[in-house]
């Protein structure tokens, strides 16, 4: 049976789906053909009309008005503080190619084809299905760049990608390695560079607007674009462009909302609230709720209270409006902290507010609260108490904050049927987290969320081109197996560099039977965990050439 995807309230149950909502958590409301977009003033009107299907929702055309990170800045400061001196942008070179997702820079190497085109798979029900295709010469150069993965040296990367400058899995892990050696910049740039390839590759038919575009991330060339995806925008929101990365988090959602590989459900309400987007996030959790439980993720259920109340305060809207938005968020704030009692003492810490006597004391909020839950939902709280609890920072906010607490409080000594009935769900709920939490967790590096993961997730290899395969893959092709003569008693170096082959199977070794196997991968496992601790300081201290650009004949360039 499968089970809620999202809300995380069936993994694990013995008994089967747990709500009655969780039935159409697989499903989004499909477009009919004929509601089709046809042209922008059709667009624009099915943007404002409530009874929209979920993904046109999350589609509008001022999205690609919005996904120029420079545009963003100049509202905040001006052209002249994001500009500079510059001169205005002139003419591009002629091989340049004027793309939506980033610019290109003239200091990128001249781009050609690469290899990667996109397909157009089929179209059902309105929803048009495509996938990214690499051709023959595109795999070799993907055979290339595992061997160089595996020889644990990112020069050869370096190397790999001056022959193949636009490679994208190399480019991916290559801005790892720069941002573990705190070169931001220079991240970023590869990040950038590895979106311009797939965008070139794009069908012309694929769009970014139409809400009505999948791509599979079960097929791994479609992977390297949800990744590029979430690295970018998890760059704009550090560079102080929320909602720039917002504009970008809707598209990876729109790209497959039925499975959300990268689970970036658990980021979107932040990105609102950090681009001050209340009414898009209260609006979203409006029309999703009733098929996406979104209320039992501890972000959304938190989150859109807050919403509430910084709409509250806005003194530009009606009195009636302002009212009505206090009283949401005073209902939502308490059901809240009802569900999810085990936020409230790590929020406040995180904070620096020391809570009066009578909450400090009181069990319900207490150490028993955060010792009694679930991993997978410790998980999802520590994730969001990492994440956002400099939202909460501000007075107004804790002071809003504190009545409903006690009012909470009140509700529990009174043994209120709420409270009870919160501890049955908590209970037989989010027994296990899905694989694309723990890769949201794994992409967000949040320590707090990363320090609970499970030692399942903890002592595999994670690869920052392919992170958490999904176990169900299409694989389109595979890479030549090479044969190597195993000594008896290979050493854990030896099995790690194998255990980074696609076909590795230590269980599938004919050396090993029994207690013995189970002793081998116990041993490679914990050989694997301080091989990878070791790795983590070895790339910390690696100092790289970076690759030469081409010469520029055609003149300067005056914009980035």
């Amino acid at each position: 049976m499968s089970w809620c995807q999202l809300c995380v309230i069936c993994a694990g149950s013995p008994a089967g789906c747990c709500d009655s909502a969780c039935k159409k958590c697989l499903g989004f409301a499909s477009l009919k053909e004929d509601n089709e977009l046809e042209d922008i003033d059709s667009l624009l009107e099915r943007i404002e009309d409530p009874r929209l299907a979920p993904q046109t929702f999350l589609s509008s055309f001022h999205l690609l008005r919005n996904l120029n990170p420079e545009n963003e800045l100049k509202r905040y400061f001006g052209a002249r503080a994001v500009l500079g001196d510059q001169r205005p942008r002139q003419r591009q070179r002629q091989y340049v190619r004027s793309m939506w997702l980033t610019a290109p820079k003239n200091t990128w190497p001249r781009y050609s084809k690469t290899g990667i085109t996109m397909q157009l798979l089929d179209t059902r029900r309105g929803v048009q299905h495509f996938t990214f295709e690499h051709h023959r010469e595109y795999q070799q150069v993907q055979f290339k760049f595992l061997d160089a993965v595996e020889s644990m040296d990112p020069n050869n990367i370096v190397l790999l990608l001056q022959m193949n400058p636009y490679h994208v899995d190399s480019l991916l892990q290559l801005s790892d390695v720069c941002r573990m050696q705190e070169d931001q910049e220079m991240a970023r740039d590869l990040i950038e560079r590895a979106l311009y390839s797939l965008e070139c590759a794009f069908h012309p038919v694929f769009s970014l607007t139409s809400g009505t575009c999948r791509l599979d991330y079960r097929h791994p060339e479609n992977r390297a674009f949800f990744l590029a995806l979430f690295k970018h925008l998890m760059f704009l929101e550090k560079r102080g462009c929320p909602r720039t990365a917002l504009e970008f988090c809707k598209l990876i959602l729109s790209l497959d909302p039925e499975n959300d590989p990268l689970c970036v459900l658990l980021l979107i309400d932040f990105l609102s609230l950090r681009a001050r987007e209340y009414t898009f996030l209260t609006r979203l959790f409006q029309e999703w709720e009733s098929h996406r439980n979104l209320s039992q993720l501890p972000n959304f259920a938190f989150s859109v209270p807050l919403a509430y109340f910084f709409l509250s305060q806005q003194e530009e809207r009606p009195e009636l409006e302002r009212s009505q938005a206090r009283e949401r968020a005073a209902r939502l704030i308490q059901l809240a902290l009802i569900m999810f009692p085990s936020v409230l003492m790590p929020l406040l810490d995180h904070c620096s507010v020391q809570p009066d006597a009578r909450v400090a004391s009181h069990p319900f909020f207490g150490l028993n609260a955060q010792i009694s839950q679930s991993p997978a939902l410790n998980q999802l709280t520590s994730l969001y108490v990492g994440r956002t609890h400099a939202l909460w920072k501000d007075p107004a906010v804790m002071a809003w904050l504190e009545p409903h607490v006690h009012e909470v409080l009140r509700m529990v000594e009174a043994q209120d049927a709420l409270v009870q009935e919160a501890e049955h769900k908590r209970k037989i709920r989010y027994q296990s987290a899905p694989r694309n939490i723990y890769r949201h967790i794994i992409l967000s590096e949040m320590k707090e969320a990363t320090a609970a993961l499970p030692l399942e997730v903890t002592s595999q290899p994670v690869m920052g081109f392919d992170p958490l395969p999904p176990l169900d893959s299409i694989v389109s092709y595979t890479r030549p197996e090479r044969y190597h003569l195993h000594p008896s008693n290979e050493s854990t170096l030896s099995l790690f560099f194998r255990s980074l082959l696609p076909n590795f199977n230590l269980q599938g070794d004919g050396r090993h039977d029994g207690d013995d196997e189970a002793g081998a991968a116990q041993d490679l496992n914990q050989g694997v965990n301080r091989l990878m601790a070791a790795m983590r300081d070895m790339l910390a201290n690696i100092q790289f050439q970076e690759p030469p650009r081409d010469d520029n004949p055609e003149g300067d360039g005056d914009w980035d």
